[in-house]
């Protein structure tokens, strides 16, 4: 009896050794769901992913799918494609400042329309804003500091964005299409009353009068050159009548009926 209960008893140099592999598993883990060189800390209980100035290139493939914080700023990032974001649905935050994106995907932000407070896309090489890809996000969006183009088609896609109150002031006209606008403001040029999408009616007016008229002139011409031409036609055809022998007028036909 004493032997059998010895033999059932855990052995006390074994529970050091399976205390140390589960706790070595468990930092596997964690390890694995973490992209390599960026730092996965606990924020408030929940998953955090910190990739800033680490040269990346593109975004990271294994982004933890409970992350709800994620850091991409300092990297080397121009092109977000689409469905890049679409497994993170509890995400609250995405910071991609200080890349150099020039492209985004229409569908670059799908699955991130719901849950998404903050975008931060200020910093980097953007020259028009891609109206797809931002109008369905209710998060604030930040989009200072970018070469924008001032145009009917940025005027229209900021009207759909939440700007963040605490640097709209300084997203700036880098060119536009009227000289007098850049390097101002955008939403000083905008509180003025000016509007990119009537200069652009007024530029569409002229192109299509211009047409109008070109195609008016054609049609004017052509109705003179055929004119002309049948004026030419009937005046030999007139001369070709004259130049007939006239039929001799008998008395048979002019006397009258009896």
């Amino acid at each position: 009896m004493g032997l059998t209960g010895r033999q059932r008893s855990p052995s006390p140099s074994l529970a050091p050794t399976q205390g140390s592999c589960l706790f070595i598993l468990f930092c596997l883990r964690l390890g694995a769901s973490c992209p390599q060189a960026c730092q996965c800390p606990d924020h408030a209980g929940a998953v955090a992913v910190h990739c800033s100035e680490k040269g990346l290139q593109e975004i990271p493939k294994d982004i933890p799918a409970d992350s709800v914080l994620l850091k991409l700023d300092g990297n080397k990032i121009s092109h977000i494609p689409n469905g890049a974001f679409q497994h993170l649905h509890q995400l609250r935050e995405l910071d991609l400042s200080y890349n150099a994106i020039e492209a985004i995907g229409p569908a670059a932000f799908s699955g991130l329309a719901g849950g998404l407070r903050l975008l931060d896309l200020s910093h980097n090489r953007i020259r028009r804003i891609p109206k797809d890809a931002l109008s369905k996000l209710s998060a604030k969006i930040r989009l200072s500091h970018n070469p924008l183009h001032c145009e009917c088609a940025l005027q229209e896609a900021l009207w759909e964005l939440k700007l963040d109150p605490d640097s709209v002031d300084e997203i700036a006209c880098h060119t536009s299409a009227q000289e007098e606008f850049v390097g101002k403001p955008l939403i000083q040029v905008l509180d003025s009353g000016v509007s990119f999408c009537s200069i652009h009616r007024k530029t569409t007016d002229v192109a299509m009068l211009v047409t109008m008229f070109g195609w008016f002139t054609m049609v004017i011409i052509y109705v003179v050159y055929y004119v002309r031409h049948n004026q030419e036609d009937a005046r030999r055809h007139l001369e070709y009548l004259k130049s007939l022998p006239s039929a001799p007028v008998t008395k048979d036909v002019l006397s009258p009926a009896p």
